[in-house]
């Protein structure tokens, strides 16, 4: 009987061990996520580097057969154009230059036959936002000096000039007394539809256009947009930016959706406005007030200063799009820092509390380095994966590098990217002129471009302006 007990004894020891060993080994996977040191320039950037070549495991327009600027199903156009901007800044942010080629070749790949990013296969989804993406990364290598396209090539500088000049062209004033539309051609779903983030991202570029080559006709731009957001009630008075309105309602119906990118492209926009304008009190309100809104509507009050994507994320409804919104918002506070320095421990601080979040949610997938969307979940992998959720953990990451890297630069402080103000518009265009003198000319334009496309598929069956 002894032997027995004891025989029985060892084997429930053994049982015991066992299931403590599979449960200290499960407690460990789940507090793992990707290792980050907050105040490691080593750390953070070895964090970085993980984030972003598990993204790139997600790009196939660098393999045999794929398209450069192309991302897999169910991603859009417009987002991989979004994913270069993250690889221009990780580049920026880290000097690690492995994804520099690919980022080249897919960004010129890209900007079709008339260098401004109207791309004729994207005709059916292409909206003014979508173009308007790619621009914003054009933006970005032309300002962090990004290695420049080879000269026969088109440069980054003319290509966010051109895109400039395109949009300002459809600034359509005979509904909604301005404003863009969200698409641009007339048989898209949406053409009614004025959304925030088109005629935030014209905001923005117009303001670091303006910053970049001291033309005032850029800023005056970026006041124009400013002031018609304002105007049509997308922007309230606490600077809470919503989604949009319909033309055919005269913009009297806004969607009060709530997205954080719309937040964010106007905040660097206003910041660089503030720059602009040599520190101008009303612009150091409207940073503050929107970095307000911002902390009020996308930072969560239980996990205090770690981002949410509110309108979706707390009920699990949030699609491919959606996944990526964070991403921008982290960018831009970041590079709010730069162009509005007062702002830098306001920002960090939630960069700071976000970024430690995104790394330990990355911790799904068969490598363990995954990332998810919750990052007020901590390790509690949430179990998505996809290239938005990539992009936000790697965008809140790197931007803790920021007091580390250099000011954006202009084409009086080293930029070196080649501009061109007449691009887009077939050297006529002039940003200043009164917009009802083009309106009829944007339209037969429009209408010629669908023209050439249908006959094409029958027959087939912040730098230098001068």
């Amino acid at each position: 009987m002894g032997l027995l007990f004891r025989a029985a004894h060892d084997r429930n020891q053994h049982t015991w061990i066992v299931s403590l060993i599979i449960v200290l080994l499960a407690t460990c996977q789940l507090g793992q996520g990707i290792q980050l040191t907050l105040d490691s320039a080593d750390s953070i950037k070895a964090a970085a580097k993980q984030v972003a070549e598990d993204l790139m495991t997600m790009y196939n327009g660098n393999q045999l057969g794929g398209i450069p600027g192309n991302l897999p199903a169910p991603y859009y156009w417009w987002q991989c154009g979004a994913m270069f901007g993250s690889l221009i800044d990780y580049y920026f942010y880290t000097g690690d230059d492995q994804f520099n080629d690919v980022v080249t070749e897919g960004m010129l790949f890209q900007v079709g036959p008339n260098n401004d990013y109207m791309t004729p296969n994207q005709t059916k989804t292409e909206g003014n936002d979508d173009q308007g993406f790619w621009a914003v990364a054009a933006m970005s290598a032309a300002e962090q000096k990004f290695p420049d396209p080879p000269a026969d090539k088109p440069q980054w500088l003319a290509l966010v000039q051109a895109v400039f000049n395109t949009q300002a062209l459809r600034w359509d004033t005979q509904f909604c007394n301005g404003g863009l539309r969200w698409q641009i051609f007339t048989f898209n779903t949406g053409y009614n539809y004025k959304n925030t983030i088109s005629n935030g991202i014209l905001f923005n570029l117009g303001a670091r256009l303006a910053m970049y080559t001291r033309n005032q006709t850029y800023a005056d731009w970026a006041e124009r947009v400013w002031d018609w957001t304002e105007a049509t009630g997308m922007m309230n008075q606490d600077h809470v930016f919503f989604d949009g309105a319909h033309t055919d309602k005269n913009c009297t119906d806004i969607n009060k959706q709530r997205w954080s990118y719309n937040a964010g492209v106007y905040l660097l926009g206003a910041a660089n406005m503030y720059n602009y304008t040599n520190g101008s009190d009303i612009w150091r309100d409207r940073v503050s007030l929107i970095l307000n809104s911002s902390n009020n509507n996308f930072f969560s009050q239980s996990v205090p200063n770690v981002m949410v994507e509110t309108q979706c994320e707390p009920f699990n409804a949030c699609n491919t799009d959606n996944w990526s919104f964070k991403a921008y918002l982290s960018r831009w506070m970041a590079a709010t820092t730069k162009m509005a320095p007062w702002t830098y421990d306001i920002v960090m601080e939630r960069i700071r509390a976000s970024a430690a979040g995104a790394a330990l949610q990355c911790s799904g997938g068969s490598s363990g380095t995954l990332c998810g969307m919750k990052w007020t979940e901590g390790a509690r992998y949430d179990g998505t994966t996809g290239v938005g959720q990539q992009m936000s953990a790697l965008e809140v990451i790197q931007s803790l590098l920021v007091s580390r890297v250099a000011a954006p630069v202009t084409n009086s402080t080293g930029g070196t990217s080649r501009g061109d103000p007449s691009a887009g518009s077939s050297g006529t265009f002039d940003p200043s002129l009164p917009q009802g003198t083009i309106q009829q000319r944007d339209k037969v334009g429009a209408g010629f471009l669908t023209t050439l496309i249908i006959i094409s598929g029958i027959g087939s069956v912040w730098w230098m302006i001068s």
